[in-house]
């Protein structure tokens, strides 16, 4: 009899484990700006890394949701075909997060906080996640698929149809991984009510926690009308501690929620708000996960933001609520305020407390000067360095136009005056040793623009002194340096051949000998002299080195003409091809662009240029009837369509047959 019920009691624990298993994790993070970018060539990839997943497990974490641009990881309308580069560095993350045994959320964060969701996003949706599922769908079991954020400013129930379709789509092609889906409203807990039980037992539903609003969001700029005054709330609300609302904010929206504030901000309240997304789960008995929650950090209080997180955590566990913070790093992170956010020693350890994480040993961080040389650049921006790059023109750091390193080089195109290539240290940099020791800036470049000049630069970090600066010291690069004849050339620059420029600071300062090398801001390209516009620079391995052994390997002449940017060639159709009388040009804009469309001869000679000016994204065909710029039949053979649009160039081969 004993045996009997104790084969039973095995039996009923593992169907409640079975039933109750939907849900795989139980807490996590955010990795926030890493893959929000506005295209896939943007995406720093060295941001993050392998490591980052083995110290967030560490915390004690086994879900990362992971925030993806994915529209704008593609080539845009009509197909929405995802960037090859995308899918590699997506892929490196998903082995990284099964490696490590911690489950991934592919969260499609392309949303605009300020523009209502587009009732017609189901052609987009539908597009990107059956590419998404399909390249998945036998794929690592730790991912799952969150099918938008935050969807707004459209009812839940014409969300809930376009959402319903996303599913079917997805489960066309893969009917393993699970699928998160949340209401309108910012994934509001009050709009869960609203959405429907959908016909798939393979669904986790999410929401988003913020409240008290006013509170979370003290200091947020985007909030519609600006928080940025809002500081010093208290929480739990302190009449004695309470701060009055700024004249400014008196009226408004946010005014209203100070004065809603005793109420508000409550732990009764707060649990009460909680309280609405248990009842829908447990109403319909469904999974629910809580996908953000947190509290920015530039006005808050830290003691009051902890306690915050603690409240909500403690409560979120009670009523079996999995959880992912926003964010990892970043202004609702867990590191502590104006560090370089370095595992190691940053870390908000009372905030760590209060999520229940395990906390490692913090160290005190030291500088220490550089005594050896370091990448900044090859492939891809090297780790602990940012991108902080300021340009109207194309920025692109995987170009593949004959790169003389490896697998890509950067390319830069049509910068205005004054804009640069930014690479932020963090943390800064003492080369104060390598200068000393002649160790130089060494890098490959190629240029198309004789004539033109740009400089190299390093900004030193502006402390509090009143008359401190971020001062700068440069070199200028032109063509007696590099000729800018299509082929790569190497240059050595050792630092101390660097001059001192002054500084900008709201105004400019002219140099009076106080860069500082050993606490080195950052290092820019910039175009100094004259805007680049029609020009273009490719740039690789960039590095710091006291060896002058660099090489040219890519020894070919990179002609302007027909380079090939195979990511692109989707985005250009000619038909029929081959031609007799004609064939037409299809083609398809991502944004606004000046375009030029020409036909050349197998010599490179322009036979006729189509187009040449300004065109709004989307679907354009030009028609080319076979003939020169004065009307005159070319003969038989190879011709080149080259489109040359936003600092890329598409070229496709046109077999002309004749009458």
């Amino acid at each position: 009899m004993k045996s009997k019920f104790l084969l039973f009691a095995v039996i009923c624990f593992f169907s409640f484990s079975f039933v109750n298993a939907q849900v795989p994790f139980s807490r996590g993070v955010n990795i926030t700006n890493w893959f929000q970018t506005s295209s896939a060539r943007q995406i720093q990839f060295t941001k993050y890394t392998k490591q980052d997943f083995i110290n967030i497990k560490s915390l004690g974490c086994d879900v990362v949701r992971l925030p993806i641009n994915l529209h704008y990881m593609t080539n845009g309308a009509p197909n929405y075909v995802l960037d090859t580069i995308f899918l590699q560095f997506l892929d490196s993350a998903v082995f990284w997060a099964g490696e490590q045994e911690i489950y991934l959320i592919l969260d499609n964060h392309t949303f605009d906080p300020n523009e209502d969701t587009d009732p017609n996003i189901g052609i987009i949706l539908n597009k990107v996640w059956l590419q998404m599922a399909d390249h998945y769908k036998n794929s690592s079991g730790y991912i799952l698929y969150e099918v938008l954020n935050e969807p707004h400013g459209i009812t839940t129930a014409a969300w809930s149809d376009i959402q319903q379709d996303v599913i079917d789509v997805i489960r066309s092609v893969d009917t393993e991984h699970t699928i998160i889906v949340g209401p309108s409203s910012y994934n509001s807990y009050n709009e869960l009510a609203n959405l429907p039980v959908y016909d798939d037992d393979n669904l986790i539903y999410t929401f988003h926690f913020y409240d008290p609003f006013l509170f979370t969001h003290q200091g947020a700029s985007w909030t519609g009308v600006s928080m940025e005054p809002v500081n010093g709330i208290p929480f739990p609300y302190n009449a004695g501690t309470m701060p009055a609302c700024p004249a400014s904010l008196v009226g408004t929206w946010v005014g209203d929620l100070y004065n809603n504030y005793p109420n508000d901000g409550l732990v009764s309240k707060v649990k009460s708000w909680i309280d609405i997304a248990v009842n829908f789960k447990n109403t319909h008995n469904v999974d629910i996960f809580c996908g953000e929650f947190g509290v920015y950090i530039p006005n808050s209080d830290n003691a009051e933001r902890v306690n915050w997180y603690g409240v909500v955590r403690e409560y979120f566990e009670e009523k079996g609520i999995p959880w992912t913070i926003w964010d990892y790093k970043g202004g609702f992170g867990i590191f502590e305020k104006n560090t370089n956010e370095l595992f190691d020693y940053d870390l908000n350890v009372p905030l760590l407390q209060q999520l229940g994480f395990t906390v490692p040993d913090q160290q005190e961080f030291v500088m220490k000067p550089d005594s050896v040389g370091f990448l900044i650049y090859t492939d891809a921006i090297a780790q602990n360095i940012n991108e902080a790059s300021s340009s109207t023109g194309t920025i692109d750091f995987y170009s593949a136009a004959k790169p003389n390193n490896e697998k890509y080089c950067l390319y830069w195109t049509e910068g205005a005056q004054y804009n640069q290539i930014g690479f932020d240290f963090s943390p800064n940099k003492d080369l104060s040793r390598l200068v000393n020791e002649n160790y130089a800036l060494d890098f490959i470049v190629r240029g198309d623009a004789p004539g033109t000049s740009f400089d190299v630069r390093f900004l030193d970090s502006k402390t509090d002194e009143p008359d401190d600066h971020p001062w700068r010291m440069r070199y200028t690069i032109d063509e007696t340096e590099a000729g800018w004849d299509g082929y790569w050339h190497h240059l050595f620059i050792p630092l101390s051949s660097f001059t001192e420029q002054g500084a900008w600071d709201g105004t400019w300062y002219n140099p009076i000998g106080a860069f500082d090398w050993s606490a080195i801001d950052r290092f820019q390209i910039v175009a100094e002299h004259e805007s680049l516009e029609g020009k273009k620079f490719w740039f690789d391995n960039i590095h710091i080195t006291n060896m002058d052994t660099a090489t040219i390997h890519e020894t070919s002449f990179y002609t302007s003409i027909h380079p090939v940017i195979e990511d692109y060639s989707i985005l250009l159709e000619v038909y029929p091809n081959p031609m007799q009388n004609f064939t037409t040009l299809s083609y398809n804009l991502r944004e606004k662009s000046n375009i030029s469309i020409c036909i050349y001869s197998v010599t490179g000679e322009k036979i006729i240029e189509l187009m040449n000016g300004t065109q709004q994204a989307g679907n354009h065909s030009i028609l080319w009837n076979g003939t020169n710029s004065i009307g005159i039949p070319v003969p038989a053979g190879i011709y080149f369509c080259t489109v040359k649009f936003s600092g890329f160039q598409i070229t496709k081969k046109i077999l002309v047959t004749g009458t």
